[in-house]
């Protein structure tokens, strides 16, 4: 590694991947992944790669503002102190909350929750962790008495069957799908099998897909463990030494499942997928079954993690090489704020509110009086108590809830009627338009701190970027603010010191009886920090990292044996009905990160989805007159949205997909948590993001258009329309709800053209009135384009972009702009495909069938596409696909 290389950790999903960043001359820095890293051993994927792109200063706060009105830091944070001890001297502790974030480093997670929690004396701080990975500490919990995953990811390139179920890992998780991949390579013999309603690009690769009715996962475990009992598939010296309540678990199992044909049956499968999948789980000792949120997000999510803990625990697979329940999150520190108790039904150290002894506990080593004695609201119920008026000063810290929580129309009238909303963010979102005090944290390359990745391991984020003049530490405004309150025991003056707090209360009276321990690192000094190398927990005082737990038992439970949980199996809380009679699943892209706040800065990332859309079934679109790329409109009893259509055979019959990232900001509709219903798990508080009724539609516009402009346009139609930042322009999307009477006025208001310059604009009508054209030319340059028709049928959009990075067009170039295509020899390329090389689908598909390209890794070799981050992959393999 070079002299003044920083060595960090990605701000994106849970893998926790390592990456090295440089400093270039120019200001700008480059990434590349950590090759000693043990999550990722220098692998990357799109998004990691495109971090140079997201680091600008667009859209940063800079300063706190009071009101909209500039302040200084001690004038914002006296206001944030009056207005909470105003409402906790007139309604008590319960009246306040902080709704956190697993954007969050450890260390701020710490210092929120020890506050609200010890010396506030609430237990209303709940993190967006509750919406992607509660359901798994529930499951955890209730087998292992602890929140454990007890397993690494070395097992996934050690087991010989891998079952990845409510996970599109190549899209969500795409580094360690890399390493999943890499091994089968290495091993022809190991197996993937993919448990998923929709065909993904992660089923594309698997050598079984069982696309499952929405919902039915508890019943196929269910299944499967009856079929493991029946056919002998059980370590009972496990079992009979090391769990309880196996019987139970089982023979409700065989009720509910006794044969794999009622399972096929009850699942919408086939039989003989069915007893694929059970036969080789029972041949197969090392396997490891990869669990996201497809299990998670669900009302019946808690039942659902359990139901395939089961399966493990029977068959005794867990804790060794190669094998176990293994559950990844979402988010950079999800499980960092577990471990310091950011959930609401949480304490610190994985020490809850079920146990006097943990209260007293916590309550001594904080010294604080007023710790509370029971839970908090969750997610979900806090937003409804702000609306209702029983919490009148909410703290909302880097996160977004009026696009992400689901009825995101409640949230937005929550957040409208409290009496005091803080935001502290490093950017300005949809939920900071609602804040009365507003404060500026540090962004990724200016934190300092830890997080905690999937599989237990904690790591340094470093700082390599000044951060902007007024931008503070989460940790470092949660100290001040509770100084301000009368509280002591927040002096802290780093990060390392709060770190030593945290593993000193891992270890507190602990002596094995907990599974989180990072004793070791007690004392640990600023160098030792700084220089802190990637380790599993627990890591007790005295002991070594622990890579796996549970091979020999020593759960956490009162007697120290893990418990099955008989699971009955419970449809989603709504079924699809007559006025909704299709069900809605939600979830990410392959290179767009929950609210776009960072990669909707991203040209190479905007560049390969750029625009919402649904993905629906082409009968389900035939019956409903809707063709590929019409808008439609999606709506819900909570809801509705307007997107793009897509048109084919990857979702089922009755069923859609729409992703979560798109916001107003980014869209003039498609924040599709408006849409999605707000129903939640009874024992984990987590919403129903997979399974809402809605309907679909067909929105007929009165006329269609596109506009690529250098400048931000705001006068935009009334309509639809999206934007994405492609390099050197904005790329709008646009459909107009009233027919255009002068397009050409309408185009002159827009782009903003000047009438005393006639050579800097061009347009052109057609002799039906049905196509409209017209270019501003701002010194020899593309400045801006405007494409309008009364049809859908618009030309391609991407080799129009490239001619914005021209410094002058030549003038066969500017007629070409009003012809609407490329000139001979130039090339349009497409939707991007690859976005670490900007390789387009027409690129693509004209190399694979001319030059005969029939694998991903000859693509690689004609065109770079696919041999950087590999994320590209999957959809180089279905372009072949195609094209054969």
């Amino acid at each position: 590694m070079r002299a003044g290389a920083t060595r960090t950790t990605c701000p994106y999903c849970g893998v926790g991947c390592g990456l090295i960043i440089e400093r270039e001359a120019g200001g700008g820095i480059s990434v590349r992944g950590d090759p000693a890293h043990p999550a990722n051993l220098g692998r990357i994927c799109s998004k990691g790669a495109a971090l140079a792109e997201t680091i600008g200063s667009e859209g940063r706060l800079t300063r706190p503002l009071v009101d909209g009105r500039a302040v200084s830091w001690d004038e914002a944070l006296d206001r944030v102190a009056e207005g909470f001890r105003r409402v906790i001297d007139r309604r008590g502790p319960g009246a306040v909350a902080f709704y956190v974030s697993g954007q969050l480093l450890t260390e701020d997670y710490y210092v929120a929750n020890k506050l609200m929690k010890g010396f506030i004396g609430s237990a209303n701080i709940d993190t967006n962790s509750r919406l992607c990975m509660s359901s798994s500490v529930v499951g955890h919990k209730r087998a292992f008495g602890s929140d454990t995953v007890p397993g690494c990811y070395q097992d996934l390139e050690q087991a010989d069957l891998v079952v990845l179920t409510g996970s599109n890992t190549a899209w969500c998780h795409p580094v360690l799908f890399q390493r999943i991949q890499a091994a089968r390579k290495a091993r022809p013999q190991m197996r993937l099998v993919v448990i998923d309603p929709r065909a993904t690009a992660t089923s594309d690769g698997a050598d079984l897909h069982l696309p499952l009715r929405s919902g039915s996962d508890s019943l196929l475990f269910n299944g499967l463990l009856s079929w493991l009992a029946r056919h002998g598939h059980v370590d009972r010296r496990f079992v009979e030494r090391h769990t309880t309540g196996h019987a139970e678990a089982v023979r409700l199992a065989q009720w509910q499942a006794p044969s794999a044909a009622v399972v096929a049956d009850q699942c919408g499968l086939q039989t003989e997928q069915v007893e694929q999948f059970f036969r080789w789980f029972g041949a197969c000792e090392k396997t490891v079954t990869v669990y996201s949120q497809g299990i998670n997000q669900s009302t019946s999510g808690s039942d659902k993690v359990n139901a395939i803990v089961n399966c493990h625990l029977l068959s005794g697979r867990i804790g060794r090489a190669g094998m176990g329940p293994f559950s990844v999150t979402g988010q950079p520190n999800a499980m960092g704020g577990r471990e310091v108790g950011a959930l609401a039904n949480q304490l610190a150290a994985h020490m809850g509110f079920d146990s006097d002894e943990d209260i007293d506990r916590v309550r001594r080593f904080w010294q604080a009086p007023a710790l509370a004695r029971k839970p908090g609201l969750n997610a979900v119920e806090l937003f409804r108590a702000v609306e209702r008026g029983e919490i009148g000063a909410l703290w909302i810290m880097a996160t977004n809830p009026a696009v992400s929580l689901p009825d995101n129309s409640q949230v937005r009238r929550a957040l409208e009627r409290c009496e005091l909303v803080v935001v502290s963010d490093c950017v300005e979102t949809d939920t900071t338009r609602f804040a009365d005090i507003l404060l500026p944290v540090k962004a990724w390359g200016e934190k300092d701190g830890t997080v905690t990745n999937s599989e237990r391991r904690i790591s340094r984020q470093r700082p390599f970027l000044p951060p902007p003049a007024e931008a503070r530490a989460d940790w470092w405004i949660l100290s001040r603010f509770a100084q301000r309150l009368g509280f002591s025991g927040f002096d802290y003056r780093s990060p390392r010191e709060i770190f030593d707090e945290h593993a000193a209360l891992s270890g507190f009276e602990n002596g094995g009886t907990r599974d989180f321990d990072i004793g070791a690192l007690q004392g640990i000094g600023e160098d030792e920090y700084d220089a802190l190398q990637p380790f599993q927990w627990p890591f007790a005082a005295g002991g070594v990292s622990c890579q796996r737990l549970f091979a020999e038992g020593g759960f956490f439970t009162a007697d120290r044996r893990a418990q099955f949980v008989a699971v009955t199996p419970r449809p989603p809380a709504t079924a699809p009905e007559g006025d909704y009679p299709f069900t809605l699943n939600t979830g990410r892209v392959r290179d767009h990160w929950h609210t776009m706040t960072r990669t909707g800065l991203s040209p190479k990332l905007t560049a390969h989805t750029a625009e919402p859309y649904a993905e629906l079934h082409v009968l389900d679109a035939q019956r409903l007159g809707i063709a590929d790329a019409d808008l439609v409109r999606i709506e819900s009893r909570w809801g509705g949205v307007v997107v793009r259509a897509r048109c084919g055979t990857r979702q089922q019959p009755g069923a859609l997909f729409v992703p979560m990232h798109w916001n107003d900001r980014f869209a003039s509709n498609a924040c599709i948590g408006s849409v999605v219903n707000p129903c939640v798990d009874p024992f984990s508080g987590q919403p129903e993001f997979k399974h809402t009724p809605v309907r679909v539609s067909r929105v007929e516009p009165a006329w269609y258009g596109f506009l690529l402009s250098r400048d931000p346009i705001d006068n935009l139609p009334q309509g639809y329309w999206c934007r994405s930042w492609r390099k050197d322009v904005w790329y709008y999307e646009l459909a107009g709800d009233a027919p255009l009477q002068d397009p050409s006025a309408y185009a002159r208001a827009l782009l903003g053209a000047r009438a005393a310059n006639p050579a800097a604009w061009c347009e052109f009508l057609d002799s039906s009135g049905a196509h409209y054209r017209a270019a501003r030319f701002d010194d020899g340059r593309l400045g801006a384009s405007l494409f309008i028709s009364s049809t859908n049928d618009l030309p391609g959009r991407d080799w129009l972009v490239r001619l914005f990075a021209q410094s002058e067009l030549l003038p066969e170039q500017r007629l070409r702009v009003l012809a609407g295509a490329p000139g001979k020899g130039a090339e349009d390329v497409g939707r991007v495909i690859c976005s670490c090389f900007s390789v387009g689908v027409n690129t693509l598909m004209a190399a694979i069938r001319s030059r005969k390209l029939s694998t991903p890794e000859q693509i690689g070799e004609a065109l770079q596409a696919g041999t950087n981050c590999g994320s590209c992959i999957p959809e180089l393999r279905a372009l072949i696909a195609e094209a054969s």
